[in-house]
């Protein structure tokens, strides 16, 4: 017997569920999708706010470094400055003067600062800071360089080069300078037709020397000059002279000891004692004065100046003169050499122009003279060097 379905009574009982089922799925997949485009949402913000804290971060990092960088400027700055003031008094700068008045706590910024104020000093004054050489590494003997071991083969420690004092030196060419000191009859007269009456008579006025150099209100020339002159006589006697020998040469050239050194305008003082600026070249670090006798392994050790009533041979016997470090490094031996060569050269010059101007031979023979006599100046010239290296005991160094 066959079995009857359901009514359709019963069949319309049914479907209601199936769409109440519907209904809740449909509810639960909403719900779904809204959680998921909530969470997209926090995802977004999430990213947003990441990227805005990390353009922070950078915008941060960008204005410390800028900070920073302007701090180094600044204190190359200072750096420039410090130098200038030490070099218009004519004494190194200490790296311990440039910790405490410059760097501060931030010492291990040094070697940037420095390379900034390097850069300042020669864009602007056409000058660098150079370090002067240790007095132990520039004294030591250069034939003992190779052997630095003991007896027991244990190895020596070297001198230091480096003695962390500096000094402002030039990096003009020397031909600027040459070319800056000559005369130019042109600017000679605007200086005389700007300048005050020849009648008025006051030493202080300024002399007029028609050169881009101001001769002055630069160094003091007497007593430049006398600089050049001891450091030549130190060189020409084997790179030292006693306290006797630059006396007597000095008095030979018509400077005794009891003499003065006049100032230009620009001084506090119309002279200066010889001594008494013996003693500031000492000060500054151009020459030194040494005991004799002193074991040089353990260093030399510096003389007081000399006092205006030293008068005692025996004493003036202990010691002697040497080139200090600045001289080294500002001058050199090269430089005084060929200030001492062409000195001898142009007397020389002079004796042979006066001849010429008691000759009466023609245009052409004197020009053909005139040729040979200046290639022979220059073979003298280049003699002369060689006596100079010679009577030094060594080779001539340049400035170092």
């Amino acid at each position: 017997m066959t079995r009857a379905g359901p009514s359709r009574s019963q069949r319309s009982q049914r479907e209601p569920q199936a769409s109440q089922y519907q209904s809740q799925a449909s509810t639960r997949g909403g719900k779904r999708a809204a959680a998921e485009e909530d969470d997209d949402d926090d995802d977004e913000g999430r990213g947003e706010g990441d990227q805005g804290d990390h353009e922070m971060d950078i915008d941060s990092t960008q204005a410390r470094r800028a900070d920073g960088e302007a701090d180094l400027d600044r204190k190359a700055s200072d750096l420039v400055r410090l130098a200038l003031f030490t070099e218009h008094k004519r004494v190194p700068l200490r790296r311990e003067e440039i910790n405490k008045k410059v760097l501060s706590s931030n010492t291990r910024s040094f070697n940037v600062v420095f390379e900034k104020a390097q850069r300042l000093l020669r864009k602007t004054f056409a000058m660098e800071l150079v370090e002067l050489q240790s007095r132990s590494f520039r004294e030591q003997d250069p034939a003992a360089g190779d052997d630095l071991h003991n007896a027991t083969g244990v190895k020596k420690k070297a001198a230091a080069v480096g003695s962390k004092t500096y000094i402002l030196r030039s990096i003009l060419d020397i031909s600027v300078i040459e070319q800056a000191a000559l005369t130019d009859e042109r600017l000679l007269e605007e200086q005389i037709t700007e300048g005050p009456d020849d009648e008025d008579e006051d030493e202080d006025i300024p002399r007029n020397y028609g050169s881009i150099i101001s001769w002055s209100t630069a160094d003091q020339l007497a007593a430049l000059g006398l600089l050049h002159v001891v450091l030549a006589l130190i060189l020409v006697s084997g790179r030292s002279i006693s306290e006797l020998e630059l006396r007597g040469n000095l008095k030979r050239l018509r400077i005794p000891s009891s003499g003065t050194i006049p100032m230009n305008a620009q001084s506090t003082h119309r002279a200066m004692p010889i001594d008494t600026y013996l003693s500031q070249l000492m000060r500054q670090g151009y020459i030194d004065r040494v005991r004799l006798g002193d074991n040089k392994a353990a260093g030399w050790k510096r003389g007081r100046g000399p006092a205006a009533t030293q008068v005692n041979a025996d004493d003036n016997q202990a010691y002697e003169w040497r080139w200090g470090t600045r001289a080294h490094s500002e001058i050199g031996e090269q430089a005084i050499a060929s200030f001492v060569a062409e000195f001898m050269i142009d007397r020389t010059r002079q004796d042979v122009a006066e001849e010429d101007e008691e000759e009466t031979d023609g245009p052409a023979r004197r020009r053909g003279r005139g040729k040979r006599k200046q290639d022979g100046a220059e073979k003298r010239l280049a003699t002369m060097l060689k006596a100079i290296e010679r009577a030094s005991g060594g080779n001539l160094a340049d400035i170092k």
